[in-house]
Order: C-alpha cells, then structure tokens, then sequence
C-alpha cells in the first residue's frame, strides 16, 4: 500500500515517507513517480491509496505480470496504460534507454508480449515543465482579443522539450501576455500549433480557450491554409506538383521521420509545391501542405531528391558560405547556417467573428540574402 497526501489536508508525517524533491538544471523541481496506477481512491482517514493487485514493488522497479487478455500487446501499448501521465514517446524512449526489462532483459517497444512475462518498469521521473517568463522580443504580426500572430524568429523552440527549458516562444509569451488559452496545458499555454525549431515565420497563438478550440478544429478539418516558401538544392524537375507520401518513424534514428508505406505509424501526408524561381543548383519553392505531419515538408522535399538548403537532419549540410554560391576565392562569410524554410501566409476564420484572416510574415533577413546571392552568382 502507498499512500498519497490528499489535497488541501496536511498529512500526517507517519503516513508518508520523507521526501526531499531535487531540481534540473534550469530551476524547476523533478518529481520521481513511485506508482504507475491509473486511479487512486481515498480511504476512510482521507489518504489516496493504491491497492493494485498486479504491481510489485521491489527496491527501485516495479514489477507487472502480463494477464491473458494483454498477450500480444505492444510492449509500449501495455506501459501506456499503467502510466498515463507519460506519453507513448517518453515510455518509448525509457524502454530504448533500458529502464524497462521483460522477463530481466532489454526489449524494444514493438515486442509483442506474452501472458505470465513479466515488465519491469525502472524508477521515471518526471519534470514540471511549465514555462519561465522571459523577456524575449516578439515581432507581433496581429492580435485582438482572441488571439495572437507572431513571426517567430529561426532557432526559436515552441515550447519546452529536452534540452531546450528557456527560450522558448511559450517563455516570451508568459511574459509580454497576461491571458493565454490552457487546453495545451502548463506547459503549452496559449500553443494551437507549432513550427520546428529553425524553420521562421507566422504562428497562431489562442488567447481563449475558445478562441483555441475553434483554431485547432480549422486545422483538424484541414481549412486552414498555410503557405511556405522554401529554397531548395538541386531544383526540382517539375514546375509544380502534389507529394502524397505517408508519414512515419524513421526506423533508425529516433529525430527523423520517413516516408514510411503500410507502418503502424505512418500517417497520409500532402505537400503541394510550385517552383517560383530558378537558379544554377537551386530553386525558390513555394509550399502549400494539404496535411500537417511532424517535418512533413521537410521529408517530403528530400524524398524527392531536392531537400531544404541547410537543412542538417535531412539534406546533411548545416550551413553555406558565400564561396559556395560564387565559386571564387576563399570566402568563408556565413550567409545561412538553419534550413531555409519560412511559414510566409496563415489564412483562416476568425474564432469569434467568422470572418477570414490572412495573415503575412516577411522573409527573415538571413534568407533574403541568400536569395540576393543565388540572384547575383547562380542565375
């Protein structure tokens, strides 16, 4: 039995353990999750207690039997039900990193398990990730009182994950806004949608909860357009053409996606490109996607051989010099070192109005010169 302080009670010191909690780098507590069930009940003397009849604990691990009915589940199918308060991606990543065992020994994620076999589940912790205000300027293409545009700058991470805790639009947010929508939850307040790390451009943010739903049902039903422009090498044979390739994992390294057909996690994706200029080597795309898949303009550009410029995870090149488009000398002048992906035009209907939006972002200074240079050296 494990008790739990009910909240709003003070807990008798005898009925919990003694507990000191330690914090990450950056400030914020982490909290060790001693039990993966999914429903605690209050007994008589108002304390949560934990009765399941299928864990054992043992020192740091906790021990699961597989029941008949869950043989030839996923492994990760089976943790995602005992802890609900992770996602299926951080369990996926505990069992790569060895914290779970089945039957004593490292498995993968896809082992389809066996009635008897016993899961053993390594101590999680979990971190409160809820954003720090800092002040970060914001270039604010729009706002009312439903809602915000913002130009989100390259290198700028949405919201909180590992390894990025400060810097974050969601940090800039908490502090210029006093009122953002809280369906993301605590660490994404106000996020409808996002946009990777180093690709720029317009990004909505819901200051209602409102105001969020309707958003996020607009991109759900797929009525929202979205418009990039994207510089790509070498340029593609077509002036034009729809990509309809699914998207999946990719089956070696846990950041990409691929184009993967019939997988259990791929997911139908459409990108519509027009080839609006040309150059030697490269060309100016404009991108329409049908579909909103994680890095889906990004894959699908390089599975049909002309990958974002600079786009280091898909293309292999992390930057280009100004000797690299005049092919004199020895200039070795940074001109762009993030993928050359901008989100340029938003439209969509207003949450609260109906009426239809379009929203523009101009072209961050670092790709305008690269097209100033393509247009001096390779036209």
């Amino acid at each position: 039995m494990i008790l739990f302080p009910r909240i709003n009670r003070i807990a008798k010191p005898s009925a919990i353990p003694a507990w000191q909690p330690s914090f990450n780098r950056n400030g914020l507590p982490v909290f060790p999750i001693i039990s993966p069930v999914l429903v605690y009940k209050p007994d008589n003397q108002g304390y949560l207690v934990n009765n399941s009849a299928d864990v054992e604990s043992s020192n740091s691990r906790q021990n699961f039997e597989v029941s008949e009915a869950e043989g030839h589940e996923r492994l990760d199918s089976f943790l995602v039900k005992r802890f609900p308060n992770f996602s299926r991606v951080k369990l996926q990543r505990a069992i790569a990193d060895g914290a779970v065992l089945l039957d004593g020994r490292p498995a993968k994620s896809s082992t389809r398990l066996k009635a008897n076999q016993i899961v053993a589940v390594g101590l999680l912790e979990q971190e409160i990730e809820t954003p720090i205000p800092e002040k970060i300027d914001l270039d604010i293409l729009y706002e009312d009182e439903c809602l915000i545009a913002i130009n989100k700058p390259p290198g700028m991470v949405v919201h909180p994950a590992k390894g990025h805790w400060s810097g974050t639009l969601t940090s800039a947010l908490a502090f210029h806004f006093e009122q953002l929508s809280s369906i993301g939850g605590p660490t994404r307040p106000g996020i409808v949608h996002r946009l990777d790390r180093d690709t720029s451009g317009v990004i909505l943010i819901a200051k209602t909860d409102a105001a969020h739903v309707s958003l996020a049902s607009q991109f759900e039903n797929r009525t929202v357009e979205k418009e990039y422009l994207a510089i790509v090498t070498p340029a593609p044979d077509r002036d034009r053409d729809m990509i309809e390739k699914p998207i999946g994992e990719h089956p070696y390294q846990r950041e990409k996606k691929a184009i993967r057909e019939g997988h259990t996690s791929s997911r139908p994706a459409a990108t519509f490109y027009e080839v609006l200029e040309r150059f030697e080597g490269f060309a100016a795309v404009k991108i329409s996607p049908r579909t909103g898949r994680t890095h889906q303009i990004r894959v699908h550009l390089a599975h049909i051989g002309c990958p974002v410029l600079c786009d280091a995870l898909y293309s292999g090149r992390a930057r280009i010099t100004a000797s690299d488009f005049s092919r004199q000398g020895a200039d070795h002048e940074i001109i762009l070192d993030r993928q050359a992906l901008h989100a340029q035009r938003i439209k969509f209907e207003h949450p609260s109005s109906g009426a239809t939006l379009e929203i523009t972002a101009d072209l961050r200074a670092d790709m305008q010169r690269t097209l100033e240079m393509l247009r001096m050296y390779r036209k």
